[in-house]
């Protein structure tokens, strides 16, 4: 009876229940710099001007706990000080919080920016950058150099500029990130960006979530509707 009722309750673990991680109303779960996150007409709001900017990368970090197997979607909405700016932002997950005065955090990271190139890749911050292009289909081995692995692209997930084209630059997009075990999966409305085996030592097996606030020129980004699936 014991065991049954063992595997009974780790059943009812690996399939626990979809969750809304925003209330719509304030930001209860989540801690950031409170002069640059808020609550806006009900949705998450990052904002930087010139009389309060970013001195760095700084996040709205989520406090309900880590995540090590999931299914998280979320929408955002990207609004630059100037259209001809850089405005970069993303959805960290299995990362780590390495300076909690500041909110600033390291890992992996689901890219999203206000421009046609970065939005969907996959980047680890404060680690090895770039690790995989949208697009691509990659798989990550050890090097010598931890900080250096070996990127080998093993397939398409699809045309970048396609990709590119069904985001909708100064509106809402829907962004999905799928992790199990090693392999990590990007969606943007539905497009597969980045499909990705991590087999390296440096590969988070859990962590925190936070959304980014980029340093740089006056910008804004929003998110809502976020909901995450445990799945371990």
């Amino acid at each position: 009876m014991k065991s049954i009722l063992f595997l009974a309750l780790l059943s009812t673990l690996a399939h626990a229940e979809p969750k809304s991680l925003f209330n719509g109303k304030d930001l209860t779960g989540w801690e950031g710099n409170p002069d640059l996150w808020s609550v806006q007409d009900g949705v998450i709001t990052g904002r930087t001007t010139a009389e309060k900017p970013a001195a760095g990368n700084t996040f709205l970090i989520w406090k309900d706990g880590e995540v090590t197997d999931f299914e998280i979607t979320f929408k955002y909405k990207m609004t630059p000080g100037d259209a001809k700016q850089f405005v970069n932002s993303g959805l960290q997950f299995r990362s780590k919080v390495v300076d909690p005065a500041k909110f600033v955090v390291a890992g992996y990271q689901a890219d999203l920016e206000y421009g046609p190139k970065y939005s969907g890749i996959l980047y680890e911050e404060k680690g090895r950058g770039i690790l995989a292009q949208r697009g691509q289909k990659v798989k990550i081995t050890q090097s010598a150099d931890p900080k250096k692995p070996v990127i080998a692209v093993t397939g398409e997930t699809g045309n970048s500029d396609e990709i590119q084209a069904a985001i909708n630059k100064d509106d809402w997009n829907e962004y999905k990130v799928i992790v199990s075990g090693n392999h990590i999966q990007q969606f943007i409305n539905g497009k597969l960006t980045v499909d990705v085996t991590d087999e390296t030592a440096e590969a988070a097996k859990k962590g925190i979530l936070a959304f980014q606030l980029h340093a740089g020129p006056p910008m804004q980004i929003q998110f809502k509707d976020i909901v995450l699936n445990p799945k371990s």
